[in-house]
Formats: C-alpha cells, sequence, structure tokens
C-alpha cells in the first residue's frame, strides 16, 4: 500500500532518535507536507528534514499530538501481522510477570502500540481504542486478538476522554461473545466482580497490585478507612489479610455496593463497611464524631488533569493529606496515592511532609510505590509515569 510521507522540519528528528513515539503539528513541515491532506488515522512514512525514512506513524491532523510511531521499520504499516507481533510480545511479558491471566495486557506507549490500552480479566478482554489511528485498524486488532488469545469475549470501552480530543465519538459494546454474569478477577489472592460495562476506566485499576500487596502486610489487627474506595481493591484486601474492621467511602452508590458484593465474595462481609459521600465531607464528619483510624487510604481520581491544573490540584491534595492525618492515632499509618502525571513525585512527597508539619507530627517514609510492571513505562515518554503512592508512618513524640 502507498503512504504518504510526513516531513519533519529541520532538528525535529531529535526526539524521534532518542526514543519518543510522539510528534507533534509544530514539528511538521506542512509546506512540504501538508497535514490537512491526511485524514484522521491515515498511517505515513515519517521522513526527516533530509528526506531520510524514520518510519512508520498514523496522523490525526486535527491532535496536538498530530502523529505516533508505531513502527522504526519504513516498509511495515501498522496492520493485522504486526498487532500479532507486538499483542505476542507483550503477553510474553505478563506470563513472565503473573502467575494468573488478570492483568493489563497493553499499556499504550509502553508496549509500543500508542493508543491502545487492553485489560485482561482471564478469557474477557477489555479494550479503549483512545485514537484515530487504533481507530482506523479496529477489525484487525480483534483478529489479532482472537490469534494470540482467542477470548470468550471482548469488551470496547471507547468512553474516554483521550477519544473525545481525538474526534472520536464514545460508547461501550461488547464486540465479541457474551460476557459471563459476573466478571471476576483474582488480585493478591482475592477474588472480585469487575465493573467491565459500567465501572471506571476497564473496570479495574491493576495499576496499584504491587503498592496494595505491601499495604496488605501491615494492616492484621487494625482499623482501615479507605477513601474514594470505588470497588473495594484497597479495603476489602485490608480485610482479606486481617484488617479488624474497614471502612470503605466514595461518592457513587453503585460502587459501594460493589464493594459490598466484593466483600461477600471472600466472606468479608462483617469486616467491611460503606459510607457514601464527598471524601472531604466523609473526613469532617468522621472528625467530629471522635472516629480515629489506625489505617487510612488515599486513592483520589486525578486531581491535575492539565498542567493549568497544577495549582489547586496540588492545594486539594495537601488539604486532603492533612484531614486525612486527622483521623490518625498517635502512630498511624497513610497511604497517599496520586495517578495525577502532572503531580511530580518530589512534590506528593512535600505534600506529606507538609501535612504532618500542619498538624506538629513527625512523618517517616516507609514506602515509595508506582505502577505494576505490567504498566511498563517508556524511557523516553515521562508522561507514561503517572502512578506513585506513598506509606508513610504519621507519630507524635
Amino acid at each position: 500500500m502507498t503512504q504518504h510521507a510526513l516531513r519533519l522540519k529541520k532538528n525535529a528528528d531529535r526526539r524521534l532518535k532518542a526514543g519518543h513515539l510522539w510528534l507533534y503539528s509544530n514539528e511538521i513541515d506542512t509546506d512540504a507536507t501538508p497535514l490537512k491532506a491526511f485524514a484522521p488515522g491515515e498511517q505515513a512514512v515519517v521522513e526527516a528534514a533530509n528526506g531520510k525514512a524514520m518510519g512508520v506513524a498514523y496522523v490525526n491532523p486535527h491532535s496536538l499530538i498530530c502523529a505516533r510511531l508505531v513502527s522504526r521499520d519504513p516498509s511495515q504499516r501498522l496492520d493485522r501481522s504486526l498487532l500479532v507481533h507486538r499483542l505476542n510480545q507483550a503477553l510474553a511479558l505478563r506470563q513472565r510477570l503473573f502467575d494468573t491471566p488478570f492483568y493489563r495486557l497493553v499499556h499504550g506507549e509502553g508496549d509500543l502500540l500508542p493508543g491502545l490500552i487492553i485489560d485482561r480479566f482471564d478469557d474477557v478482554l477489555v479494550v479503549q481504542l483512545n485514537t484515530a489511528g487504533l481507530q482506523a485498524v479496529a477489525a484487525e486488532l480483534l483478529d489479532a486478538l482472537d490469534k494470540v488469545l482467542a477470548p470468550r469475549a471482548v469488551v470496547l470501552r471507547n468512553d474516554t476522554r483521550g477519544r473525545r480530543q481525538e474526534g472520536l465519538e464514545p460508547g461501550v459494546e461488547v464486540v465479541k461473545g457474551e460476557l459471563p454474569e459476573v466478571v471476576l478477577l483474582e488480585e493478591n489472592g482475592v477474588r472480585f466482580a469487575a465493573p467491565v460495562l459500567e465501572g471506571q476506566k476497564t473496570g479495574w485499576f491493576f495499576d496499584h497490585r504491587v503498592n496494595r500487596a505491601w499495604l496488605n502486610g501491615l494492616v492484621a489487627g487494625k482499623r482501615v478507612l479507605d477513601l474514594f474506595s470505588y470497588v473495594g481493591g484497597w479495603g476489602v484486601q485490608a480485610a482479606a489479610h486481617g484488617a479488624r474492621e474497614v471502612l470503605c467511602v466514595d461518592a457513587s452508590a453503585k460502587a459501594l455496593a460493589r464493594v459490598a458484593e466484593n466483600a461477600a465474595l471472600n466472606g468479608l462481609h462483617e469486616q467491611v463497611a460503606v459510607g457514601e459521600g464527598d471524601a472531604f465531607e466523609a473526613l469532617a464528619a468522621l472528625k467530629a464524631d471522635g472516629e480515629q483510624f489506625d489505617v487510612v487510604i488515599l486513592d483520589p481520581p486525578a486531581f491535575i488533569k492539565k498542567r493549568k491544573d497544577i495549582p489547586a490540584g496540588e492545594r486539594a491534595y495537601a488539604k486532603l493529606n492533612r484531614e486525612a492525618m486527622r483521623l490518625l492515632g498517635r502512630d498511624g499509618l497513610l497511604l497517599s496515592a496520586s495517578c495525577s502525571m502532572h503531580l511530580a513525585p518530589e512534590r506528593l512527597v512535600d505534600t506529606v511532609r507538609g501535612a504532618a508539619r500542619h498538624q506538629d507530627r513527625h512523618a517517616q517514609l516507609l514506602f515509595q510505590g508506582h505502577q505494576g510492571p505490567d504498566h511498563p513505562v517508556h524511557p523516553a515518554i515521562p508522561e507514561t509515569s503517572y502512578l506513585k503512592a506513598l506509606g508513610v508512618r504519621v507519630f507524635r513524640d
């Protein structure tokens, strides 16, 4: 198939040479290769300013990231063959890492498939096609998944913010097979039902697996508060690992109903209670009632979605950590997390430090976690490293 060329401006090839996969619209020589000549999702041979071919990318002329490299071989387009190859590479890594088939199978740029997310729940796959380039090869991708894994069911969760930015229509549908009545997963020895059709993201957050495993070893006999609990990933696991009492708080009644189901699924309904409401309001009410906890878990949604949100987002993280520490006993444990890519790890450490000093307490940093190995970081793309989790002892003299 003949492909158009996408010519870069002089010196605009430096990031690609360093390993990056993205091209921005201001890096394109639009006199030589006008972006308006490309249809969204069309593939092109990327050329340096001197005409040397550097690889193949798919293009979206309407996006700030106007092209994403899919191969450094100028003769290789993103098709069924390359998708099968990339999926096999991704599967080999996960099979090396995990004994059970519950994980993120494809993590976009981290697996050299920019724009593609696939979470695996045994024989059920939940797929997010976040770019026009992936949408254009959706049929080839489904064929490739059949060849590599032959899944029982495939769900497209095409309701992401990224699709809106790419000018793509949202939607959620089962595109292969039929879903079982309950889609189950196992994490750190605990079973969960994942709401893959109506839940957040793909229905589950595999990225915190390692961080939860660390906390699980410290909760036996403790009273635990899990804020922004979603369906109980942290709280139910804490109960399963010996916490004497867990309170899960979330603003979503549907999510809390799932918490109760997941607790019952593991025979933990007596240890796990739920509370519906805004996290900040819940913290204030619990303090007013004189409640105290041995462990508080903070795993909020991203308070910083864009760079312009950084000042307000950092204030929100600071307030959240301050108020959470007020509910800890004299010698408590705080698990403070952030999935905001724009919040630097050192800023989260500084936020926790400031919150402790605000309460005239000492803080000891015991653990610094990040996303699990099934969410590999592309070393040339800092944006692929987003998750932070701090385990902090907070105590008084």
